[in-house]
């Protein structure tokens, strides 16, 4: 049924004169199709209104002499009546309201309201939303339905009401968040259609929009939310919190960005953003979430192995990533070998993976900046949830101290291993051990509407002793605090105190007279200054200065026991100074284009005391070639390294659905891992800069293809890099990297090159769901000393470690309803190079063994399949605690995967054997809670 409504007369009696109608009119049924299909071309309102009318239960007012010259052209599939009208009138100067008792009224110009908002006598700056929201039960559909339409019907005035609105623009800004716990909603996207102007809110859930003068509606989106907006009259700056609701979403996708189309408006490339409440779809060994081992299977990320800690990221060595956790750096990030992360699952609000297009605000590293932000906790009611797996257990618990101001959330992970070990008949590893725990937390405070103070910590231990009487320890400890002070909605500043302390030991006293204990030792301080300044929306300008101070201790080899005859060794410590100032320019020159420019100037100096060895330019660093020795004191500059850190990145917008990008970056290092295995163990030891030990510069180039699929709910990337690396550092064959007190005799100054194109296909929606990435890159590395003896494959190119060409991940999620869905997990991967033995010869009497080049060998492809099965309990809103089962079975095929060949001398002839870690499947069973 159609009405035809004459809508020719004074704006107020327009108004009245619908809301009468809107009480005397019969109402149509409430539930509307799931999905609305549109197939219109050029067809006029009247035709478009005819068709519509006869396949949803609503009826529809309009006047029809207004609207008889215009055309309707949409097609596709939409999955509500408001989503199809706003696509169709996007290009009109049409206006449509929807009423609670399914009426739709079309206007031109001026959009109606089908009630009298909330307020709407008063006269003021509203800066907040006036619902208290924690008055209902929010997992009740019904009730939240009621109170998100109600404050999407609200009109909110911002800014002093006047009489008339004045031309010119306005700032609007304040904070998006969950309307159940109070926390801040990370890359949420506020946007307006008339004109387009969208902005992204950042890491404290902040956003600050400039809008024209005048009536507008706000809409704001994020994925796992639902979607809402405000109607509001913008007289002037002002504020104005959003509140979001959980969405309960049927068909659960596996999302690496938050909205639909960042990938193609944004001018960010080379960035990942893991989504943390759908990791548990992805299956991972031994039943833990695991955002580390997610981001391998993503493009351009790979490891060494199975089970090896660390990862690598666009052909750069594992030291060339900068892995913090609320800005705090961590310098291992693994637990039990490598096989989990030290990232509590339950804790993480988001995680940012930059490859390319680094902002200047981020620096300290050449290849990438891996960032994990923990959550506040919940302001407003206490939870808890956990999960028990045959390994470990956690539990987390978050709530608030006071109630809408001040929140905390505190995690805890251990594992029960040992008791596992102690079970397995062989004795050799029934008398070995492993253990791990830590903890997460978290205190948030509001101090006035504009300062807020988070203070973040976490601490983990981890031991463990196999096949031998060497105890194996390591300590992670680090802990941050941050002001942020808005000084008005355009700018703000984030003033972040920052320690970060790490520290491993290996003792062995199993014979009293050789009885030892080797530490090692690392700490940072790093206070950092960070502005935001948002002259207009299409502009913002950040800009800021850190420093951090480094204190390592190399290695201190000391007795155990009164026995021990030992002779110690305790390495000179280390110190030094990484400062840098740094700003940064992103500007909307246009809607097709959108460029970011940064400069970052970076200082680093490496102090005293310390005893400096000089050697000739032209000869190899050994001992016997000393020719002099300088001795500095405490705090003296031995030797500074500084220079400018360049940034651009652009967007050019093909059309709505595509777009290209380009970045550049140059990135200084001054701090290094030694390390001469393929993968990360705890006795690694990390080296500054020094007199002889240059700072790494990496210099990368990026050029990226975006497209969203209008059809389907598909995005595709591609993304090729160029990367050239200055001075990395690699070692002499045989280096002996640990309590070295000459450790610049065994280090060489090389150069790399790296190169690549990489291809992800998401598929976000639906009942299957997932992503299929594609990786080809290379990476070479060679000496550049100039010096034939401290060449390495005679001064060529060589395979770094971590060269694996190939790299193929598929992810796919397959959900049958609310409670069972199903994961499957395929990886590909070329093997990882390799040394080879090759031949015996004799020197003189004795026999020695010739090697091939330097990593001229490869270890077989590694293929690996995994499943899993997530069963959710029951969705009843009253029950006490809601449980779920997650059912995996890791490398499904069995297959013994190669981590890496060793080699054993039998008579004349050289052997050699493949080492896998698992060579069977793994099948895991987890319960998880929440309450």
């Amino acid at each position: 049924m159609i009405r035809v409504f004459n809508l020719e007369m004074s704006n107020i009696f327009r108004f009245l004169g619908v809301l009468i109608l809107f009480t005397n009119t019969i109402v149509f049924g409430q539930n509307q199709p799931k999905n609305i299909n549109a197939d219109f071309s050029n067809v006029t309102v009247t035709n478009f209104v005819e068709h519509i009318a006869k396949s949803v239960p609503y009826q529809f007012f309009y006047d029809s002499r207004a609207t008889d010259t215009l055309k309707i052209t949409v097609k596709g599939v939409y999955p509500s009546l408001r989503s199809l009208l706003e696509k169709a009138f996007e290009q009109t100067d049409l206006e449509f309201a929807i009423t609670p008792k399914n009426k739709v009224i079309i206007t031109q110009n001026i959009a109606i309201k089908t009630e009298l908002p909330l307020g709407f006598f008063d006269i003021g700056n509203y800066q907040e939303e006036k619902i208290d929201v924690v008055s209902f039960n929010f997992e009740q559909q019904e009730k939240e339905e009621k109170l998100q339409f109600a404050v999407e019907n609200k009109l909110f005035n911002i800014g002093r009401k006047t009489s008339s609105i004045t031309s010119g623009s306005a700032n609007l800004a304040g904070h998006v968040r969950d309307a159940n716990s109070g926390e801040a909603v990370v890359g949420a996207v506020v946007y307006v259609l008339n004109p387009t102007i969208s902005v992204t809110t950042d890491q404290f859930g902040y956003y600050s929009i400039t809008l024209p003068k005048g009536r507008h509606e706000l809409k704001i989106k994020y994925f796992g939310m639902k979607e809402t907006q405000r109607q509001i009259m913008l007289y002037d700056d002002g504020k104005l919190n959003i509140n979001l609701y959980e969405d309960v979403i049927a068909l659960k996708a596996v999302v690496i960005e938050a909205d639909k189309d960042l990938n193609i408006s944004s001018n960010q490339m080379g960035l990942n953003k893991l989504d943390m409440a759908t990791l548990k779809q992805v299956p991972t060994v031994l039943g833990e979430r695991d955002v580390v081992k997610i981001a391998l299977t993503l493009p351009g990320v790979q490891s060494v192995g199975e089970g090896a800690s660390g990862f690598n990221v666009r052909g750069g060595a594992v030291d060339q990533n900068l892995v913090t956790i609320n800005n705090a750096a961590v310098y291992n990030s693994a637990h039990f070998f490598g096989f989990f992360s030290v990232f509590n699952p339950d804790v993480i609000k988001s995680v940012d993976l930059y490859k390319s297009g680094i902002p200047a605000q981020y620096g300290g590293r050449i290849s990438s900046i891996f960032n994990v932000k923990t959550r506040d906790g919940n302001k407003k009611n206490f939870t808890g949830a956990g999960g028990i797996s045959p390994i470990t257990g956690r539990f987390t618990l978050e709530g608030p101290i006071v109630k809408d101001q001040t929140s905390f959330i505190l995690g805890l992970r251990s594992t029960y291993s040992n008791w596992l070990i102690r079970q397995v008949p062989d004795a050799n590893i029934k008398n070995s051990k492993a253990f791990f725990h830590d903890i997460s937390g978290k205190i948030s405070h509001k101090l006035g509407e504009k300062d807020d103070i988070y203070l973040s910590t976490y601490y983990s231990k981890d031991g463990f002793k196999l096949f031998s009487d060497s105890v194996y320890r390591y300590k992670n400890f680090n802990t941050s605090l941050q002001w942020k002070h808005i000084f008005n909605n355009q700018f703000y500043a984030v003033l972040g105190a920052i320690y970060s302390d790490y520290n491993y030991s290996l003792s062995n006293e199993s014979n009293a007279l050789s009885a030892f204990n080797l530490s090692y030792g690392i700490k940072d301080t790093n206070f950092k200054l960070d502005f935001s300044y948002f002259p207009k929306s299409e502009h913002k300008i950040d800009f800021g200065i850190s420093s951090i101070y480094y204190q390592l201790k190399p290695g201190d080899y000391s007795t155990l026991g009164d026995s021990s005859v030992i002779i110690p060794v305790h390495l000179e410590p280390e110190k030094g100074i990484e400062s840098a100032i740094y700003a940064g320019n992103e500007i909307d020159l246009n809607k097709r284009l959108k460029v970011y420019f940064g400069l970052r100037y970076s200082l680093y100096q490496y102090l005293g005391p310390q005893t400096d060895f000089i050697y000739p330019k032209n000869l190899p660093r050994t001992i016997s070639n000393i020719t002099d020795t300088v001795f500095y004191d405490k705090n003296d500059i031995i030797k500074t390294y500084h220079g400018p850190e360049y940034r651009a990145s652009a967007r050019f917008n093909l059309n709505s659905n595509s777009s290209i990008k380009f970045s550049f970056n140059r990135m200084r290092q001054y701090i290094h891992m030694l390390s001469n295995t393929a993968a990360v163990s705890p006795t690694d030891t990390w080296k500054l800069s020094d007199s002889h030990l240059r700072p790494q510069v990496g210099d990368q180039i990026s050029l990226g293809y975006y497209r969203n699929f209008q059809k389907y709910p598909v995005e595709l990337s591609v993304e090729a890099y160029y990367k050239k690396i200055k001075d990395i550092v690699d070692f002499k064959g045989g280096a002996k990297l640990l309590l070295n007190e000459h450790i610049e005799t065994d280090l060489i100054n090389g150069e790399g090159k790296a190169y690549g194109i990489e291809f992800l296909l998401k598929r976000k929606h639906g009942k299957l769901n997932g992503w299929i990435s594609y990786t080809y890159a290379r990476t070479f590395i060679r000496s550049v000393e100039g010096i034939p003896e401290e060449e390495i494959n005679g001064g060529e190119f060589f395979n770094a470690n971590y060269d694996k060409p190939h790299s193929l991940n598929i992810i796919a999620n397959y959900k049958i309803n609310r409670r069972l869905d199903f994961s499957a997990n395929l990886v590909y991967s070329t093997g990882r190079p390799v040394t080879f033995p090759v031949s015996k010869y004799f020197l003189g009497e004795t026999e020695r063994i010739y090697y091939s080049n330097r990593n001229e060998f490869r270890v077989p492809d590694y293929i690996r399949l995994d499943l899993s099965m997530q069963v959710e309990g029951n969705h009843k809103v009253e029950k006490p605690m809601h449980s779920s089962w997650s059912f995996s079975l890791y490398n499904v095929l069995g297959r013994k995967n190669v981590y890496s060949i060793y080699f054993q001398s039998q008579g004349s002839r050289v052997k050699g054997y493949k080492l896998s870690v698992f060579g069977s499947a793994i099948p895991t069973v987890t319960y998880n809670f929440r309450f």
